[in-house]
């Protein structure tokens, strides 16, 4: 059974078809990149952005297990990010609260 799609405009002006409830625009969903984070999911993202982590620095400033209590932020992604905090420096080998594996 193919659910009905139906148009929507977010608060910015953009028009889209979703088919279900969720008020997410998937256009200003494209527009939010954080330039220094790897690839990850959208919920991942907006668990990051929703607790005021925007830039590497600031997630630096976080251990494994803070990030770990955000919603929709599991252990999956923490490699990743462990591997963009080091390629720019801001990752030691000792750092406390993460994991050095």
């Amino acid at each position: 059974m193919n659910a009905m799609r139906r148009p929507n405009t977010c608060p910015k002006g953009h028009r889209y078809y979703k088919s279900s409830d969720c008020p997410t625009c998937p256009i200003c969903e494209k527009d939010k990149s954080l330039v220094d984070f790897p690839q990850m999911s959208a919920p991942a993202r907006r668990a990051l952005e929703n607790a005021g982590i925007r830039t590497l620095k600031q997630l630096a400033n976080k251990s494994e297990a803070e990030l770990l209590e955000l919603h929709d932020l599991g252990p999956a992604i923490l490699p990743a990010l462990r591997a963009a905090l080091k390629a720019v420096g801001y990752f030691q080998e000792e750092q406390v609260g993460w994991n050095n594996d």
